[in-house]
């Protein structure tokens, strides 16, 4: 007995859709992209998928601006501070759904080179220089968007700018950093409890640098690159176990690098952009995978820079201003990365 044949027994008459019926008579009949669309919930005329390995641009920045702080608040992705080239304390706030700006309330006090990371809806602007890093701070900011307001919390234990962040399980990670009194750049790590607002003395890198890109994927913290004490940019790449309070080495980034833009997305840490020894910002752009300790090139930037603001929000990398070379041009644009 055929399958339509069952469908008719005991009296049963179904009638059966256009496709079904044409699909039993072994055509085959594919839906159309619009009956796609629908099915997924999107517009008739909706734009096919993405693009991978992209590059598109937002809109440009009111301030030009190098090594602010960034952080995603609601659906909405603030820069915070940075140098232009003298520290600056204005919030610009980007929407990427409209890709258009909109002024927040200032820094309490000017500052550049300083370290961004949200909790629970809280950004925390940690470190810095206020005196275009000539001398170095510990304080730490938070700011809340319902009360809109920026208020102190407990110190870092060692000021330092340039250092990398990661959130794991809701607790900061500050990696590494600059410090003039310290004798430069630094291995120190500390980790911020907002809970407590407490912070803790963590296991220092193997290697003391600044300028370090730094990400959370899964449940490992990643550091690479950055500016060492010889004066020039590593390729050091570790990995800290949070659960065991230790570092190990991975694979080196094969681009020599410092000042670079990072993200984890998914498996995966982006790490775009940087200096070169000579103090030029490169356009490179790679991915690292660590589960298999693996590097892979992917579409350079369109515009080269290092020192940018930089964030990973609902899959793609955002990369704002930068500084083209040492002294040189300071930009204002917005560079999104589509994996």
């Amino acid at each position: 007995m055929t399958i339509v044949d069952r469908m008719f027994t005991r009296g049963l008459c179904v009638v059966l859709p256009l496709t079904i019926l044409l699909f039993l008579a072994g055509i085959v009949v594919l839906p159309s992209y619009a009956d796609q669309a629908e099915a997924q919930g999107e517009p008739e005329g909706a734009a096919p998928a993405v693009n991978h390995n992209t590059w598109t641009s937002g809109a440009a920045m009111p301030t030009a601006v190098f090594q602010p702080a960034v952080g995603v608040l609601k659906g909405q992705i603030y820069v915070v501070g940075g140098a232009n080239p003298g520290s600056l304390s204005g919030t610009q706030i980007y929407n990427p759904v409209t890709n258009t700006w909109s002024t927040g309330v200032s820094l309490p006090v000017a500052t550049n080179g300083a370290s961004g990371a949200v909790v629970k809806n809280i950004m925390y602007v940690i470190g810095g220089s206020n005196d275009q890093s000539q001398t170095q701070t510990n304080a730490v900011w938070a700011y809340n968007p319902k009360t809109k307001t920026w208020s102190a919390k407990a110190a870092m234990l060692t000021a330092r700018q340039d250092a990398g962040v990661a959130v794991e399980k809701n607790i900061i990670y500050v990696i590494g950093g600059y410090n003039g009194n310290a004798g430069g750049y630094i291995a120190t790590v500390e980790s911020y409890n907002p809970a407590t607002d407490t912070w803790t003395e963590e296991a220092p890198l193997l290697v003391s640098q600044g300028g370090i890109s730094a990400a959370a994927v899964g449940s490992k913290v990643f550091a690479v690159d950055g500016w060492t004490n010889s004066g020039g940019p590593t390729d050091d790449s570790e990995e800290y176990n949070v659960s065991t309070n230790a570092w190990t080495s991975l694979k080196p980034d094969p681009t020599l690098r410092g000042y670079a833009c990072a993200g984890a997305i998914g498996p995966l840490m982006y790490v775009v952009g940087g200096s070169n020894a000579s103090h030029v910002g490169l356009n490179t752009a790679e991915s690292f995978k660590p589960s298999k300790n693996l590097w892979t090139t992917l579409a350079p930037m369109p515009q080269a820079g290092f020192a940018p603001g930089c964030t990973a929000y609902k899959g793609q990398l955002y990369v704002f201003g930068g500084w083209v070379t040492y002294q040189g041009t300071i930009l204002n644009n917005v560079q999104i990365y589509q994996p």
